[in-house]
């Protein structure tokens, strides 16, 4: 017999035992019933949203920013229009200068505008910068050592230059190419003309070439019949965005399609035309004059300057635009810039040191959250 049947036979012979005995009911319970045990149900586990995160000032006492870009560190770039700087903001520090570009000629709506970090940073160090300088807006390539940024080499130049409708905004696509936003620079007509770059999106390479796969080999041109488009951006189908001021009636926010026009002087916002492509949104310019946009997982933010807001314009799954909803209204005055961040905030640049009504913080930079943007509507 092994040592387990063993076991159970004596247990057995126990139970047989007792109520032989006479130990009555209570006994036999004892002996063959399970003690009673009291538990406390335990609490279903909790989770907690953490609160959205409230909207934090990252730099102030700018002066005129207007671009901005990101190190694949995370530090940030920024541009000030009227001073010619490129300023570097790195996480909890001052804003450090890193240049003061060469040959800018600011005035009005001009001066050191756009930049673009190139996506092969890490190996050639190349930062782009969009410039007005006394006979054209040109291209800059320049190159980070590390701690300073140098000029290289002018990869675009002959864009027409006013002191007004200068564009300005420069981003690489998700293709790696980079995207150049001019101006009508006060010349309606050169909007039209194919041969001009003013009134268009440009796409080259680093070295300023027309890139492979544009509607005109050998032209740099992507598309025309734009006034002066001041935001580009890109959703994860590779759709691209641009907003746009208008003139006296109309605000736009564009589907961008290699190509197309966008009929700027003979249409300012929906047309119709089977020539022209319509607006996905329109504003009157008093609501926007929407300058730099950001797109999002579900969403173009579109930051504006006169109308002192910012747009959030919601994407349905093909691209489409829904109704826009108005944030922030006057909350920080004029929005010049907004870009999604490294740390998936919304980073916001405001534009009060100029046409605005400067708080003593002015101009700055802040950084809000998409959820808390969103606890806010």
């Amino acid at each position: 017999m092994t040592r387990t049947a063993r076991t159970t036979t004596a247990g057995l012979l126990a139970v047989v035992v007792l109520a032989a005995c006479g130990g009555g009911e209570e006994a036999k319970e004892q002996a063959t019933a399970p003690p009673l045990t009291t538990t406390t149900p335990t609490p279903e586990p909790t989770t907690t949203e953490p609160a959205p995160r409230e909207p934090e000032v990252l730099a102030t006492g700018l002066d005129v920013p207007w671009g901005i870009a990101f190190l694949p560190d995370g530090t940030a770039l920024l541009t000030e229009r009227d001073t010619a700087r490129v300023l570097e903001l790195a996480a909890g520090e001052e804003p450090r200068e890193l240049a003061t570009v060469p040959g800018v000629a600011a005035e009005n709506e001009t001066g050191l505008l756009g930049i673009a970090v190139s996506p092969e940073f890490t190996d050639n160090g190349h930062v782009f910068v969009y410039l007005t300088t006394e006979t054209d807006n040109r291209v800059l390539r320049m190159v980070h050592d590390g701690e300073r940024l140098e000029p290289d080499v002018v990869v675009l130049e002959g864009i027409p230059r006013e002191t007004y409708h200068s564009g300005g905004r420069i981003e690489f696509g998700p293709d790696g190419y980079l995207y150049v936003a001019t101006g009508d620079a006060a010349v309606p007509s050169t909007s039209q003309d194919p041969r001009s770059l003013g009134g268009k999106i440009l796409r080259v390479d680093e070295d300023g070439e027309s890139a492979p796969g544009n509607p005109d080999p050998g032209s740099p041109v992507w598309s025309l019949g734009h006034r002066n488009v001041q935001g580009m951006g890109w959703d994860a189908e590779g759709r691209m965005y641009a907003s746009e001021f208008g003139q006296d009636t109309w605000d736009e926010l564009n589907e961008i399609e290699a190509g197309a026009n966008y009929g700027w002087p003979e249409v300012e916002g929906t047309s119709g035309a089977a020539d022209y492509v319509d607006p996905l949104v329109t504003w009157p310019p008093a609501d926007a004059s929407p300058s730099g946009l950001a797109v999002t997982e579900d969403a173009v933010y579109v930051a504006a300057l006169r109308g002192e807001s910012l747009w959030r314009v919601p994407l349905k799954a093909d691209g489409a635009a829904s109704e826009p909803q108005r944030l922030l209204e006057g909350e920080y005055g004029r929005l010049r810039t907004v870009t999604v961040a490294p740390d998936g905030r919304l980073w916001l640049l405001t534009s009060n040191t100029f046409r605005g009504e400067p708080v003593a913080e002015d101009d700055r930079v802040v950084a809000v959250d998409e959820e808390w943007l969103a606890s806010q509507r």
